[in-house]
């Protein structure tokens, strides 16, 4: 996708630099020599390495889709301080090679804390340039919206992703909107169903990797490299007027969120910088819902910095 200009548009032509450890040096190679094979007219390079100070030298746009996955009897604690002995390297990696105004996007899970390890341990790259990716998500409430009103998805838009990247997300339909014969109509009164909206739709949205997991054997590949090419895009290239995007950024404290954490919020993008889509009403429920992803995402803050200590 982003050989194809996806990501950047289809006039930006393109360095690629892939990372990955020793024992994928092979396959990279292999992906590699795909790309060329491709004759990508925007392709200008391709660097396949297992050297982090290779892979990060001069870079514009970080895309950290490697982490570690949890395995079947490990703890959280576990896989926590693994992602964050990875996330340390990286982030001194990119502090001391890349552009100085590379923007970073972390795909890996847990992306949320992964992304503040990142910012804490690459104190030079601006906080505003590290985030972390819940437009997967976001995209995902769009397609269950379009699915249950039989629209074209592009026809909905200003759903919301507030907090984790994990199960407590809340995926807030309150602010957003569909385009009808008759004008753009609020999404909650075109369904006119706040039973299935304040459940079923969001557990359908929370537990949506699971699911996809549970079919696929294998962890959103397609819908989540699509998610990454809309975020990026976005935020180097603008949002529609009118039109907010959800990103995992640092908190500055907006809709009462404690600052110090990595919060999805809904964003508008504009000259390559995001801003927090401010002002918008929040109910009760909303408010209990975006407090408890807080709170989750402050326990996993507690729980990366005890790994520190322990390193």
């Amino acid at each position: 996708m982003i050989a194809r200009g996806v990501m950047l548009g289809p006039d930006q032509p393109v360095i690629i630099h892939m990372l990955d450890i020793e024992p994928a040096a092979e396959a990279l190679n292999g992906v590699k020599m795909e790309l060329i094979d491709a004759a990508f007219p925007l392709l200008k390079d391709v660097v396949a390495t297992t050297d982090v100070v290779e892979a990060c030298q001069g870079v514009n746009i970080a895309v950290m889709v490697g982490g570690f996955p949890r395995k079947e009897g490990m703890e959280r604690k576990d896989v926590m301080s693994k992602n964050v002995s990875i996330y340390k390297a990286q982030a001194s990696a990119l502090e001391q090679h890349a552009a100085p105004d590379c923007k970073v996007l972390v795909v890996a899970n847990p992306a949320n804390t992964n992304a503040l390890i990142l910012k804490e341990f690459a104190p030079s790259i601006p906080k505003k340039n590290i985030t972390c990716l819940t437009r997967l998500d976001h995209n995902r409430a769009l397609g269950q919206i379009s699915e249950k009103l039989n629209v074209h998805v592009s026809d909905v838009r200003n759903v919301i992703i507030w907090g984790n990247h994990s199960s407590t997300q809340y995926p807030d339909i309150n602010h957003a909107t569909v385009k009808t014969t008759n004008g753009e109509k609020s999404v909650r009164d075109a369904i006119a169903n706040d039973n299935w909206l304040n459940t079923e739709f969001i557990t359908t949205v929370q537990q949506r990797g699971a699911t996809i997991i549970k079919a696929r054997k294998l962890s959103s590949a397609l819908s989540a490299a699509s998610a990454a090419c809309d975020h990026i895009r976005d935020w180097v290239l603008g949002t529609p007027k009118g039109t907010w995007v959800s990103m995992g950024v640092y908190s500055d404290g907006s809709y009462g969120i404690q600052p110090g954490i990595m919060y999805s919020f809904p964003v508008t993008c504009e000259k390559g910088q995001w801003s927090i889509a401010n002002g918008l009403k929040i109910d009760e429920l909303s408010r209990e819902k975006m407090d408890a992803t807080a709170k989750e995402l402050m326990e996993e803050k507690t729980l990366a910095y005890s790994c520190l200590i322990d390193d």
